[in-house]
């Protein structure tokens, strides 16, 4: 193992394990140059490849600080979030705020002529708040979701792993962060914030609508495209 990976290792261990959260600074260079007895370079060359990781931000004349968690997603995937934590070593957890089972409203989003359960919570990655949910799942196609304990189990997560669909839509949109979400994701009023909202079915009948609210520093959507052929 070369030096600058040994530096990289320690830190990122530092990070992994929880030592270091995010926000908080990274030894400026010159105190890593003292500490290992080595060359400015490769320091540089250390933190350049945690930051290419997406585990730190460098800014300028003010340092490294441990990056919020970041992840990716297809456009057009149905991700499991908590998956997509864990998968790039972080901790997760939902914690649930609400679950009601009630009437449709007229206003709700989903379309069903039953119960639904309304759910509202919070997705946590290191430790952090990631991202705000509001859900709705449809009890006549999902009536084995009654009996389920969100508190333990994140709804996106249950719902892939038992229910099957066939179709889904996406809407994608750039939104303020209002004054309850940001303080439910401890970020300022107004942040700039990604928000998904997802309807899925199967068959032609509804099975669940979600809004998910994001940071815009800590996700991305992705597609990958190939040519076709003429």
């Amino acid at each position: 193992m070369t030096l600058d990976e040994r530096i990289r290792g320690d830190i990122e261990d530092a990070i992994r394990s929880g030592r270091l959260k995010p926000g908080d600074r990274i030894p400026f260079e010159h105190e890593l140059v003292a500490d290992y007895g080595c060359a400015r370079a490769t320091v540089s060359k250390a933190l350049t490849e945690l930051s290419r990781a997406g585990l730190i931000e460098r800014r300028r004349r003010a340092g490294s600080f441990v990056a919020h968690p970041h992840v990716q997603a297809p456009v057009l995937d149905v991700p499991d979030i908590g998956q997509v934590i864990t998968a790039r070593g972080d901790a997760y957890r939902f914690a649930l705020d609400d679950r009601r089972v009630r009437k449709r409203l007229a206003s709700d989003e989903l379309e069903t002529r039953g119960q639904v359960i309304a759910l509202d919570g919070v997705h946590h990655a290191a430790g952090e708040p990631f991202g705000h949910e509001t859900r709705l799942i449809a009890l006549d196609a999902v009536p084995d979701a009654r009996d389920v304990d969100f508190s333990s189990v994140a709804p996106g997560s249950w719902l892939l792993g038992h229910v099957a669909w066939s179709d889904a839509r996406h809407r994608i949109a750039a939104v303020p962060a209002e004054p309850r979400i940001a303080q439910l994701l401890n970020v300022a009023p107004g942040t700039a914030c990604l928000q998904l909202e997802r309807w899925t079915w199967r068959v032609g009948t509804a099975i669940t609508w979600v809004r998910q609210t994001f940071p815009g520093d800590r996700y991305d959507l992705i597609a990958e495209f190939t040519p076709q052929s003429r």
